[in-house]
């Protein structure tokens, strides 16, 4: 079966062959010689001022950035399921919350973001998806980073980048705290968080909040390559694995680049084939297709040609599904991935099969590789 959901995305054989070696206990030199080199990829990949991981899923490291860095009250973007989260988690431990809702397809404006800011001086952080995978949207995180600081240099900027760290190069400059998930474009199970901060943001945490999620007692912790409480011991080992695998085989650029032409490439196939992309603004992590015929195509690529993509939750609960094109992901298996889908709508009758799906992915992925 080839695993084609936006998470858990597929792990590498040499990344699984790492995590089998037997259990070392965290408390010890070489475990922090190890959590210190992956340390040092993980500045390289996150670019801020400083790293910390945490043994959670990705909606540990969201609770953690607002417990620690909104001390009033949060504007929360609710394009999807995720951003929708951000508000609850607000809401679950008392801090004000201010909400921007918008369709599941539609990026917040810029112009949104400034006018509820000026409207509530009590807002002291915002937080929004780089990428909202329930919709495979793109926010413009950057550009309101950008225009929020301009208004009050204070108010912290979280962005939840569980889609897309590590899928194409991010401005960090006016970001507080950018967080990632393992079980993405890091291609590891789940299980690990890792939130990249800026000084601004180290400074506002102070003495932290919380216990288990203080980011001040990580930041302590891990400056000495060793964490508050119990690591993930394996899941660091996978991930130094895959850093170390990423930088063999080019490095971030060229991961950036061949993510961008999957993505690029995929959609072409998929809407040569007549298909409508969902999102008004895609995100390079996934192609999100809405369709009638959504729950019967992802039966059929499942049962009949070992292609499993994910569907959509809420309202979008069969009218949409997603593809993975987070990570190391060979051509051949992205091209079977569009022929598949392809043979399905000839299956529906939707359309005569005759390779327009894999015609077009190589050519777009020859053009753009050139």
């Amino acid at each position: 079966m080839l695993l084609f959901t936006p998470g858990p995305t597929p792990v590498p054989q040499n990344v699984r062959n790492a995590m089998a070696a037997e259990t070392m206990h965290h408390r010890t030199p070489e475990f922090e010689a190890i959590f210190e080199k992956t340390r040092k990829h993980l500045f390289k990949l996150f670019n801020t001022d400083e790293v910390v991981m945490i043994a959670s899923s990705g909606t540990g490291a969201m609770e953690a950035a607002v417990i620690n860095l909104c001390h009033n009250t949060l504007l929360n973007v609710n394009s999807g399921k995720f951003g929708e989260r951000f508000g609850k988690i607000a809401k679950a431990h008392g801090l004000g919350s201010v909400e921007i809702k918008n369709e599941w397809d539609t990026p917040v404006s810029v112009e949104a973001v400034v006018e509820a800011v000026k409207a509530n001086s009590d807002i002291d952080a915002i937080a929004v998806q780089i990428s909202e995978s329930a919709g495979g949207l793109r926010h413009p995180v950057e550009e309101i980073a950008k225009a929020v600081k301009a208004i009050n240099p204070d108010i912290m900027i979280i962005a939840d980048g569980i889609t897309a760290v590590g899928v194409e190069p991010i401005d960090v400059t006016n970001i507080d705290a950018l967080i990632a998930g393992s079980q993405k474009a890091l291609m590891l199970p789940p299980g690990l968080a890792i939130i990249g901060l800026s000084n601004a943001a180290i400074a506002k945490i102070g003495e932290g909040k919380g216990y288990y999620l203080n980011l001040a007692s990580e930041v302590k912790k891990q400056r000495q390559n060793t964490t508050a409480y119990t690591a993930a011991t394996t899941l660091v080992i996978g991930l130094l694995e895959i850093l170390e695998t990423i930088e063999a085989n080019g490095g971030l650029d060229t991961l950036y680049v061949k993510t961008a032409t999957r993505a690029k490439a995929v959609r072409s196939a998929l809407e040569a084939l007549g298909l409508h992309s969902y999102p008004k603004s895609p995100a390079k992590s996934m192609t999100t297709i809405d369709d009638e015929n959504a729950s019967e195509i992802r039966k059929i690529l499942k049962e009949e040609y070992g292609v499993n993509v994910a569907g959509g939750q809420d309202h979008l609960k069969g009218k949409i599904f997603r593809i993975n094109q987070m990570g190391l992901i060979q051509e051949y298996e992205m091209a079977w991935v569009v022929n598949a889908v392809e043979l399905a709508l000839a299956k529906l009758g939707r359309r005569p099969y005759d390779g327009t799906a894999n015609r077009v992915f190589n050519e777009v992925t020859f053009e753009m590789s050139r």
